[in-house]
């Protein structure tokens, strides 16, 4: 059932929403393990890794509302819930205990770069069927690309 009507044809709402709700998955989950190790990280480097962390849960979270508005917008159902964010993230698991802040790091920069690549495809995806989701996916990424390239320097 469509609740909410959409200018888009339903072939392009369909490719469209596919690639919000792919966001919106990697969105939250990267929020979700930016958290994880924003309370478990040690090392001489905590506090500014710690603070760099909230950063990116902030802005995840941000953008995953926006992202699943924008879905809602155009007509399909946003779907944040845990079992699906599970089973359809593109982002790797992180292991419990504390984590050394290298190695925090080094998680971010993965999780951030597999995030990024999914996002770039996303960004191909919508620029026939609908380029107002394909600038709102732009500016999302150039955000995360941000946070990958300060979290590289943090190991350089």
């Amino acid at each position: 059932m469509t609740v909410v009507k959409s200018s888009l044809a339903d072939p392009d709402r369909k490719t469209v929403g596919d690639a919000l709700q792919g966001a919106l998955v990697d969105l939250v989950d990267l929020s979700l393990l930016a958290k994880q190790v924003h309370w478990n990280v040690v090392g001489p480097r905590f506090r500014s890794i710690h603070l760099q962390l909230d950063e990116v849960v902030t802005t995840a979270r941000t953008h995953s509302d926006t992202v699943a508005e924008r879905a809602s917008a155009i007509g399909v159902t946003p779907d944040g819930r845990a079992r699906t964010v599970a089973e359809t993230s593109g982002i790797d698991t992180v292991t419990d205990g504390w984590v050394k802040d290298t190695e925090v790091v080094e998680i971010m920069v993965a999780a951030l770069d597999a995030v990024i690549v999914r996002m770039r495809e996303r960004i191909a995806t919508t620029d026939e069927p609908d380029p107002v989701s394909q600038d709102l996916l732009i500016g999302i990424t150039a955000d995360l690309e941000k946070f990958h390239w300060m979290f590289q320097a943090e190991n350089v």
